[in-house]
């Protein structure tokens, strides 16, 4: 089973094509529909204030068991970049995390 890179659920590309970026396999991911729309051309996002700018995980150079974990199908930060990530990607709302908690049931996710 192929899995989204980022929420561990099922390609979109990493740097946007908007900033002169391809579709070369290297700037490739896997991305489920939400993730690919949540994160849009976006590379990074402020966490704390307006002067603390985080890039995104990087789902090519990253390890996501090293930036997150999970609890009962809600997704765990360990670091600032996937604390961004799950900003962003919007990777708890409440009905992806219902929706991961009946996959793991049925031994589906992850």
């Amino acid at each position: 089973m192929r899995l989204c890179r980022f929420c561990r659920w099922k390609w979109t590309d990493i740097v946007g094509l908007k900033y002169g970026c391809g579709n070369e396999p290297d700037n490739l991911a896997l991305a489920c529909a939400q993730c690919n729309q949540h994160k849009g051309s976006d590379l990074t996002t402020f966490l704390d204030s307006y002067q603390d700018i985080v890039v995104l995980f990087n789902p090519r150079s990253g390890d996501w068991f090293e930036h997150f974990s999970v609890d009962e199908g809600v997704i765990i930060g360990k670091t600032r970049i996937a604390l961004a990530t799950i900003k962003v990607l919007k990777l708890n709302e409440p009905e992806r995390v219902i929706h991961r908690q009946l996959l793991q049931e049925d031994g589906l996710w992850p």
